[in-house]
This record gives structure tokens, C-alpha cells and sequence, in this order.
């Protein structure tokens, strides 16, 4: 990797002097330091099994590690240690080089240090190690672009990331003693606006010399610790987790030098846009109910240039006037939804990097999987929200739309905002309010999402 060191130095905000070069020397006998990235990821993870490459959004786990710190241009090489040819293989395709762990290392009694010093001991060439945990996805260049000046131009031998928590705590009762406050006074609560609150280590990174390392630690010398913000702050360790850093990973993580280009967005109508059920009047006519937020989101998306279109596998007027008005490509009996959607894809002369899909039942996994960015609302079937880059928090024709709508945006490098309709949305405001108005009047009769 080798980065052009004056450039290096540039990205980290200052320019190094012959007295610092001088330092540098004494620290570690050279005076171009070989600065290294190390992720750790074993093939026997037991919480979530083979979790460093199960896919995170539209990248492997241990991908958003190492695409960060090669996005960063400071680094002379990045490694991932692993025991798993599997895990080997993606490391490579994104761009990491391969320490092949040792089975004395691997196993789950082993800590972190012991794999790292085998790591060090096997590369004589490295004088400082970014450990970047896989398992915190939100890591950004500028985060270990600032650790890193911090160990050169500030002179620490160690920082690790934290991240500002402002909680009153309290000690655990032992032996029938009452509980007593830990980091406040009751008789004096502070005030959160007066109190800075505790620094808590996130996991995102620890960064040291070789010096420090072979004292046993990964802490130690003349420490320092760079302040995430508390959205960047996620560990994964439980299927919980995993589900928040999908969400999380959206808005705050790191998508790459350039944002996704996403051309056109598709949705299975009944279940996304419509709530998927059918509400039948006595004299046999046909309602369904959407929400204006909804309609609003599929606006933002044409205002930004992004087709919009429909499939759904039945027919019904509902859904045609409902396309009609909103000037949608409607495709209805669709047997075949993977099929449509590449020949619209041809048509528009795209790629499946280019395409949103929402849906909601397993006929949709198949486009899911497919596409750029895929959502599902939240009470879709369990394995589509497996798959689905986005799981809104609202169900199908109450929100879930307009949420992956937002979403895409965002990841597109774009702010979602309204701006100007021309009344269009107040137009379906009303159409949404009249739907309600009949749903109170007429019994209903559920029908399973298409």
C-alpha cells in the first residue's frame, strides 16, 4: 500500500518537522513509522455464527473495517488474521491482506492480545497497530485518520475510542447492603447540561505502538482516547444488535467515497404502499387504505430523478387508479417479479446496483437479494426481513414506505425534504382520510400481502 508520506500527513491535518521526524526516529528507529491495520476474525464467532462475513446491509461485516481504512489513504498495509479460508477470501476481494492465524490462537479461550501479538511477532516491519473490531461497523476514515495524528503529532503510544455517556449509576447490592450511587451525589443530582457526563469505550479501535503490545496490553504508556459520537457507537454481539447496526448502519455508516446512484425503485404494491387488506362494502365494492406520507415519499424520489414502479400479483381497480394518479408503471399478475424487473432494467440500461425493491412476503426475497438497497416494512414475513437492507419500524400502508424512501435517499447522498408538491400531496392527504372514513363503515376482510 505504501501511501506517498507527505500526502499521508496531509489527510491527518499537519505536515511533519524535522524535530517530530527526530522523535520519530527515537520511538521507533526509523522516521517513516509503518502504520498497520489489523482486524481479527475467527471462524468459530459462537453468537452469531460466522458473523464476520455474514452480510451487514450491502457489504460483508468485516467489510465496513476494512473499506474505512483503506478510505483513509494513511495506512501502509491492511490485514485481517483469520483461521477460515472462507473468511480469507472475502478479506481479499475487499481489498485486505491475509495473516493466516494459527490453530493456537483460534480457539474461544484465546483474547484478542494473544492473536495480536502473533500478528506482530510475524511482521517486524509494523510499529503501530490500528486494531479496528469488526464487530463496530460505524468506523469511518476520519476517525482513525485522527487516532493515528494522535499517536505521531501528539506523541501517545496508545488510543482507544470512547464514546460520551451521561448515566447515573449505581452499585449492585452484595450480601443484604443497601445500593449506594457510584458517580453522583442524590442530595446534589447534576444537571445534564452541567455535567460532561463518562467516557466509555465503545470497541470501534485501539491503536498502539509495537512497544506498548509486547507489554501485554493494548492500553499503556502515554494514553489517549478519541470521542465518537454515540451514533457511530454500536458492538454487535447478539442477533438484537445486528438488527440496530442495520438501521444505524444507513444514516452513519460508511459507505464509500462516492454515494450509491439508485435510478429506479420498485415495490410490491399490496402490503408496502397498501396495507394489505381489502375492505368489501355490501354492494360489492372494493376499498383499501394507504397513507399520505407514503404517497409523499414516493415524491421525494421523482423530484430527485428516481423512477418509480409497481408490481403486484393480483389485479385489482384500486391499485390501477392508485398508479394513474401518481403517473406509476404498473405490472399486475406478476408471476415472475424477478423477470419484470430485469426487463425494465434493460429498458432503463441499468444494473441491479441501480435498483430499490420494498416488499413483504417470500415470493419478493428474490428481488430483495437482488437489488442495490432493499426494505421491508415491519411486519413483513421473518425471511424477508432477514434479507432487506431496511427493516422500517411501520407496518405496510402506515409509513414503511416513506421511511425506505428517506433511507435510499439518505445513502444516495441526498436530504430527504418535501419541498414544493403543487397540492399533489394534499390531494391524497384526503384520499387517505376517505379511506379511513369507509373503513370505519364497512367490515373488513383481511387479504394476505401479494
Amino acid at each position: 500500500m505504501n501511501k506517498v508520506p507527505n500526502s499521508r500527513y496531509e489527510r491527518m491535518g499537519f505536515k511533519p518537522t524535522p524535530e517530530l521526524r527526530g522523535e520519530w526516529k527515537r520511538r521507533f528507529d526509523k522516521e517513516e513509522p509503518h502504520v498497520a491495520v489489523l482486524m481479527l476474525a475467527r471462524g468459530g464467532s459462537k453468537g452469531i455464527p460466522m458473523k464476520n462475513i455474514k452480510m451487514l446491509g450491502d457489504l460483508e461485516l468485516i467489510g465496513w473495517g476494512i473499506r474505512a481504512a483503506l478510505d483513509s489513504d494513511i495506512m501502509d498495509s491492511v490485514w485481517v488474521s483469520t483461521d477460515h479460508d472462507d473468511i480469507a477470501a472475502v478479506a481479499r476481494r475487499c481489498g485486505a491482506q491475509v495473516h493466516r492465524r494459527s490453530s493456537q490462537v483460534s480457539h474461544d479461550k484465546c483474547n484478542s492480545w494473544t492473536a495480536i501479538d502473533e500478528f506482530v511477532r510475524n511482521h517486524p516491519e509494523v510499529d503501530i497497530i490500528v486494531h479496528i473490531q469488526a464487530t463496530c461497523p460505524c468506523v469511518h476514515p476520519f476517525h482513525v485518520q485522527e487516532g493515528v495524528r494522535m499517536m505521531l503529532q501528539d506523541g501517545k503510544d496508545s488510543v482507544f475510542s470512547v464514546y460520551r455517556r451521561h448515566q447515573l449509576r449505581w452499585s449492585a447490592p452484595k450480601y443484604g447492603m443497601q445500593t449506594s450511587p457510584l458517580n453522583f451525589d442524590p442530595y446534589n443530582r447534576p444537571r445534564r447540561q452541567q455535567w460532561p457526563g463518562e467516557l466509555i469505550e465503545n470497541g470501534a479501535f485501539y491503536i498502539f505502538t509495537r512497544d506498548v503490545e509486547q507489554q501485554g496490553v493494548l492500553q499503556g504508556g502515554r494514553m489517549g482516547c478519541l470521542v465518537m459520537d454515540s451514533d457511530y457507537s454500536i458492538d454487535i454481539d447478539t442477533d438484537q444488535d445486528w438488527q440496530l447496526a442495520e438501521q444505524r448502519l444507513l444514516r452513519f455508516g460508511y459507505h464509500g467515497r462516492a454515494p450509491k446512484k439508485m435510478k429506479l425503485v420498485v415495490v410490491n404494491i399490496d402490503g408496502t404502499l397498501l396495507d394489505g387488506h381489502v375492505q368489501v362494502s355490501s354492494t360489492g365494492e372494493e376499498f383499501r387504505s394507504f397513507k399520505s406520507t407514503d404517497i409523499a415519499g414516493i415524491q421525494m424520489l421523482q423530484r430527485n430523478g428516481i423512477e418509480f414502479r409497481v408490481v403486484a400479483q393480483g389485479e385489482s381497480q384500486v391499485q390501477k387508479e392508485l398508479a394513474k394518479k401518481l403517473s406509476l408503471k404498473l405490472e399486475e399478475n406478476c408471476t415472475d417479479k424477478l423477470e419484470v424487473i430485469d426487463s425494465w432494467r434493460l429498458e432503463l440500461g441499468i444494473e441491479w446496483g441501480n435498483i430499490g425493491y420494498m416488499g413483504c412476503v417470500i415470493d419478493d426475497i428474490t428481488c430483495i437479494k437482488k437489488a442495490g438497497m432493499s426494505g421491508c416494512p415491519s411486519d413483513a414475513d421473518t425471511e424477508v426481513q432477514k434479507h432487506s437492507h431496511v427493516v422500517s419500524v411501520y407496518r405496510g400502508g402506515q409509513g414503511a414506505l416513506r421511511e425506505f424512501c428517506e433511507q435510499l435517499l439518505l445513502k444516495c447522498g441526498v436530504e430527504p425534504t418535501l419541498g414544493d408538491t403543487n397540492g399533489k400531496n394534499e390531494k391524497f392527504m384526503a384520499a387517505s382520510h376517505i379511506f379511513q372514513k369507509e373503513h370505519a363503515q364497512m367490515s373488513s376482510q383481511p387479504e394476505m400481502p401479494s
